[in-house]
């Protein structure tokens, strides 16, 4: 039975109306050549490789900055630090953390700021992205600058959605871990396979940023929503995240005042093809699906220099991975 598909967002997804069969993956894939900002789709289906395809001169291996996709991993390596006794819990409290960075005279609710707060965006303080982004960057101080903004909302109030969290994250693990996170990342993740980390930047102090310029393949994205697929295990069984922790990731905790979609810790949620599938968004066009009642991953780069909200085109990706989800 013919089906077609309709791939709403930019002007060139609006041109697209291309006719399906239930045959794979391939149509979809062809079907995408028409977004111009697109670089590579990858997709995985119980740990295996169905797809893969590059465009307007990319390929699946070539590195690109995944921008706030990245915030999923800042995730995952809070959940390892966890796992191994270096933090206390998504309960833990920061301030005890990063004493030193604190302003003077600090608004006494940074004592109730607590570790899953940064994770969920629910810190209250205000953000750091948008149209904050850069005068917080041109700082001299990245950590001290994103925990003295003011509180503007009480602490596991709703979502402030702030890279700002992320990067104070990025700050307590190179601390608890005693050395920096890119060497950190490298180390704990080395047992991925097709992972990699092949360019990420740093604040003035040489901290890795938290949560944003991030890069690396297409492949490797899909490699690190392979292990959340996988409950946490590489593909030869050694475990890299608990159970557990994926779990509490996995939780709706509060909801984007923009679009509406769930947020648990550095990870999206919606509806897609009718089972709940979790994402990481970055700028541009960076996606990561992981849909675990399918035991599907779906990666997709793009140009990170070209918007993708206000165009239509994160919605047309959206629409896209889902008719991948389901043709699959």
């Amino acid at each position: 039975m013919e089906r077609r598909i309709f791939i709403a967002g930019s002007a060139a997804a609006l041109a697209l109306a291309h006719p399906l069969r239930a045959a794979g993956p391939g149509p979809a894939l062809d079907a995408a050549a028409g977004f111009d900002e697109l670089r590579a789709i990858v997709m995985l289906k119980n740990g295996i490789e169905t797809a893969a395809r590059g465009y307007n001169g990319f390929t699946p291996d070539r590195a690109t900055n995944i921008k706030s996709a990245s915030k999923s991993i800042i995730s995952g390596l809070v959940g390892m630090a966890i796992d191994r006794g270096l933090l206390e819990g998504p309960d833990q409290p920061i301030a005890p953390l990063l004493r030193d960075q604190l302003p003077r005279d600090p608004d006494p609710r940074i004592e109730r700021v607590t570790i899953g707060h940064l994770l969920s965006m629910q810190a209250g303080l205000e953000r750091t992205s948008g149209r904050n982004y850069g005068r917080w960057v041109s700082s001299g101080n990245w950590v001290r600058a994103a925990l003295s903004v003011p509180f503007v909302d009480e602490p596991g109030g709703g979502m402030l959605y702030s890279t700002g969290s992320s990067h104070i994250l990025a700050a307590i693990l190179t601390r608890v871990g005693g050395r920096s996170l890119l060497a950190l990342a490298r180390d704990w993740l080395a047992p991925l396979d097709g992972f990699e980390i092949t360019g990420w930047d740093r604040d003035p102090q040489g901290i890795y940023m938290g949560g944003n310029q991030m890069a690396m393949s297409t492949r490797s994205l899909a490699a690190w929503g392979a292990l959340y697929e996988r409950g946490g295990v590489t593909a030869d069984g050694t475990r890299l995240l608990s159970q557990a922790w994926i779990d509490a990731t996995w939780t709706r905790r509060t909801r984007s005042v923009f679009h509406r979609d769930g947020y648990g810790y550095g990870w999206f949620s919606r509806q897609m093809g009718g089972a709940e599938t979790w994402y990481g968004w970055g700028y541009g066009g960076q996606m990561l699906y992981v849909t675990p009642a399918r035991g599907t991953v779906i990666a997709i780069t793009s140009d990170p220099d070209r918007p993708s909200a206000r165009t239509g085109y994160r919605d047309a990706l959206h629409g896209l991975a889902e008719q991948l989800l389901t043709e699959a």
